[in-house]
């Protein structure tokens, strides 16, 4: 027997509703354990329900020093974002030129049918 395909939209129903968030809080705390364990990777899953209860879960024994990572690493590439913005807004435009002009100066005379000597 095949799964039939969940419709996303929200539950009506408070008890469905409530009993889908749970098993699925459940499923989704199992697979970010599996993932961690599986892979040994860092996981840090925090979930607030409707009602403002905190469930969370973390392979490190502190979230605290997952969340601290995380947030050092956003600042960090804020940081770089910034830094390159800077860097493209101090270097003058340079317009490209096109493939024929960047070929040497006797190319450039002999594709126009000027002898060398022509030259400037």
């Amino acid at each position: 027997m095949a799964r039939r395909r969940v419709e996303l939209k929200r539950i009506e129903n408070r008890a469905s509703r409530h009993v889908t968030f749970s098993k699925r809080r459940n499923g989704l705390m199992k697979k970010a354990y599996e993932i961690s364990v599986l892979c040994g990777v860092e996981v840090a899953l925090i979930i607030f329900s409707s009602k403002g209860k905190l469930y969370e879960f973390s392979s490190n024994p502190s979230m605290t020093n997952t969340l601290d990572r995380y947030q050092q690493h956003v600042n960090h590439a804020k940081d770089l974002i910034s830094s390159e913005e800077v860097k493209r807004r101090a270097e003058p435009e340079v317009p490209h030129l096109p493939q024929s002009a960047q070929k040497e100066p006797l190319d450039n005379f002999l594709s126009l049918g000027l002898p060398p000597s022509a030259s400037p």
